[in-house]
C-alpha cells in the first residue's frame, strides 16, 4: 500500500455529471461490467437502487475509486494499471503521459506551506503559472469544498515539494512533503493518471529522487525517468 505520508494526491479535476449506469461506471473505472456487478452483489462499491435499476453517484464513485487505487497491493496495482493503460488512448507512441501533463512551470521544489489550507492555495498558485487554470479562485474553492469540478483549460499535473512536511489529514497523523494535483478534462483519464503515478512511486526510487532533486528541472527529469522505468516493465 502506498503510505499516505510519502506523497499525497491533493486534488483532481473532473466533469460535473452526477450519475452513472452500470455500463458507464465500468467504462469510467476501466473494468468489465461483470466485475462491477460482483462488486454490487458484495456491496463493495457505493450504489443506489432507483426505479428497479442500479445507479452510481459520480462523486461517491470518484472518491471510492481513488481510495481503492491507493490501497491496492502491488500485484493489484500492476493489474489495474495494465487495464487502464489498455483502455485509455495513449498520448504518444511511447505511451508516456507525464511529458504531456507536467509543464516545467507546474513543478515547485520549495512550497512554504505549513498547513493544509495554505498548501492548497500554494498548489493552485503553481497550477495558475502553467496558464491552464481558468479561474484560480474558483479552483481553490472547489478543492476546499472537495467538489473536484473542472477549472482547467487543459489536462495537467502539478507537483509540489514542501520545505517542511505538512499535516494533510492522514489517519495516523503523519505528515506529507510531496504533493500531486491532477486535473483531467477527459473523464476517464484521471484514474489512469493516478494509477500511473502510484506505479511510479511504488516501483521506482521516484520519491527519494524528488526529495533529493536540486531544482524543478531535476524533479521533472526524475518524473520522466520514473515513468519510462514503469513503461519498460509493461
Amino acid at each position: 500500500m502506498l503510505r499516505p505520508e510519502r506523497w499525497n494526491r491533493a486534488a483532481r479535476g473532473r466533469v460535473p455529471h452526477r450519475v452513472f449506469n452500470l455500463q458507464e461506471v465500468a467504462r469510467y473505472l476501466h473494468i468489465d461490467s461483470g466485475e462491477v456487478e460482483e462488486l454490487v452483489q458484495e456491496r463493495e462499491i457505493p450504489f443506489e437502487q432507483k426505479g428497479g435499476r442500479v445507479v452510481f453517484s459520480r462523486r461517491d464513485i470518484d472518491s471510492w475509486a481513488s481510495r481503492r487505487i491507493l490501497a491496492l497491493p502491488e500485484q493489484g496495482l500492476q493489474g489495474y494499471h495494465r487495464q487502464s493503460s489498455a483502455r485509455v488512448q495513449d498520448f504518444s507512441k511511447q505511451r508516456a503521459i507525464i511529458p504531456e501533463l507536467i509543464r516545467p512551470a507546474g513543478v515547485e521544489p520549495a512550497l512554504r506551506s505549513r498547513t493544509k489550507a495554505s498548501l492548497l492555495r500554494d498548489l493552485v498558485a503553481v497550477a495558475e503559472r502553467t496558464g491552464l487554470v481558468n479561474d484560480a479562485k474558483e479552483l481553490l474553492a472547489s478543492l476546499v469544498e472537495r467538489e473536484r469540478l473542472y477549472r482547467f483549460a487543459d489536462s495537467l499535473v502539478v507537483v509540489g515539494r514542501a520545505i517542511q512536511a505538512v499535516p494533510f489529514g492522514s489517519p495516523d497523523g503523519t505528515t506529507t512533503d510531496l504533493f500531486f494535483l491532477i486535473g483531467c478534462q477527459n473523464d476517464r483519464l484521471h484514474l489512469h493518471v493516478l494509477a500511473r503515478i502510484c506505479m511510479m512511486c511504488h516501483h521506482t526510487n521516484l520519491l527519494l529522487s524528488l526529495r533529493e532533486a536540486a531544482d524543478a528541472d531535476e524533479m521533472l527529469r526524475c518524473l520522466n525517468e520514473a515513468e519510462q522505468d514503469v513503461l519498460r516493465t509493461m
